[in-house]
């Protein structure tokens, strides 16, 4: 009876870490396949499954029980599943041919490779099997070698470190200082367990949104100041708009509908119809803080910008007339209706003509060498390279 030992690598480890291609074929080849990996990856078990795999291949040939004995290794695909899978088919025919066994001892590491045995089972019977564990020191001292590696780490790495070291720290600080707080004043504790789990949901909520988003606040104030400045300048126009027509929110009212209307649907609507104006004032000036920047940038794309803010009072009619609208205050058939859609569409044809005329300005305004060496756009060469220069 001839017998196949094969090895099963089947996420290709020996492939991609160590640079096997499989199948290896023989107990020489197998032990360099195996060395190989070693040295590339010590802590890889399937160079374990290689060395269990000649070991038994050594013992059957020392037992002398089969007429011929081979050892193997068939390696799989990273993506596991069909593709490793006819992969790890391809090459056990293909050893098949050069050995044609009677029975294959396959040996791996854990369950995911024993997936394939149907497929083993398909090509050559099964005579046994033999799965490798890699033995741990089950000491106190590898326990704590484990967990202070691990702490290393954390404590290494910046960000991690604030993540599990930075936030806990910050929490008992908190907690620390407000029990110190009520030694004095035991009837205030209340107040101030409320003030610091307050304080501390809004500074985990707002780490957890900003690294969600990837917003970095303090860069883009540093990099993008005059940005940043118009933006929170049109943010506080947006927010006075709105509080004083909240304020004045009942004669708004009696102006557009003649009446107070109760608390729903229409009074939301009539309060954006309110609040219309200031909104389109506070993205003016959030865009003109744009421009600004993109100038004193050199921003080859600050026409978009200029684009965008003459587009504003088209989404002003837009807002305008859907809230009307919705209120009943104006008909589409009306004159004035038709009159504000029209002015809409003039003021978008002249947003997009200027955008055109702006973009192709810009285009000459680098070409001619005015631009920040370095920021060409494409299509347009870098008036401080010579021709021929090498970047």
């Amino acid at each position: 009876m001839r017998v196949l030992v094969l090895a099963i690598d089947r996420d290709d480890d020996f492939g991609r870490k160590a640079g096997v291609k499989g199948p290896v074929i023989g107990k020489g080849k197998c032990i360099d396949a195996a060395l190989k990996l070693s040295l590339a990856d010590p802590e890889d078990s399937d160079a374990n499954v290689v060395y269990a795999a000649v070991k038994l291949y050594d013992e059957l040939k020392e037992s002398g029980e089969f007429d011929d004995v081979e050892v193997a290794l068939i390696t799989g695909h990273p993506d596991v599943g069909v593709k490793s899978d006819m992969e790890l088919t391809r090459q056990l025919d293909e050893v098949l041919k050069r050995f044609p066994a009677d029975g294959v001892i396959p040996v791996t590491d854990g369950a995911e490779d024993e997936q394939i045995f149907p497929i083993l089972a398909s090509k050559v019977p099964i005579t046994s099997s033999r799965r490798v564990v890699v033995k741990q020191s089950e000491s106190i001292e590898t326990t704590y070698y484990i967990i202070s590696r691990y702490v290393r780490e954390i404590l290494n790495d910046p960000e991690a470190s604030k993540v599990f070291l930075g936030i806990p720290g910050f929490i008992l600080l908190l907690y620390g200082i407000g029990k110190f707080i009520s030694i004095s004043q035991p009837d205030s504790m209340n107040v101030i367990s409320g003030v610091i789990s307050g304080t501390l949901l809004l500074l985990i909520g707002g780490y957890a949104f900003l690294k969600g988003f990837r917003l970095r606040i303090m860069e883009a104030i540093v990099n993008e100041f005059i940005q940043v400045i118009f933006a929170i300048a049109g943010l506080f126009v947006v927010i006075a708009g709105m509080i004083n027509a909240y304020v004045n929110f009942p004669q708004f009212a009696q102006s557009m509908l003649g009446k107070m209307p109760e608390p729903g649907l229409i009074s939301i609507v009539l309060y954006i119809n309110s609040i219309n104006t200031t909104l389109m004032i506070g993205i003016a000036v959030a865009f003109i803080g744009r421009i600004i920047q993109a100038y004193m940038r050199r921003d080859p794309h600050i026409w978009y910008n200029i684009t965008a803010f003459f587009i504003l009072p088209a989404f002003w009619v837009i807002l305008d007339l859907t809230t009307k609208y919705a209120l009943s205050i104006i008909s589409v058939h009306s004159l004035a209706f038709l009159f504000e859609v029209f002015g809409a569409f003039v003021d978008v044809g002249f947003a997009v003509v200027a955008g055109s005329f702006l973009r192709k300005f810009t285009i000459e305004w680098l070409r001619s060498g005015e631009g920040e060496a370095g920021r060409g756009i494409a299509g347009v060469p870098n008036p401080e390279k010579k021709t021929g220069e090498r970047a």
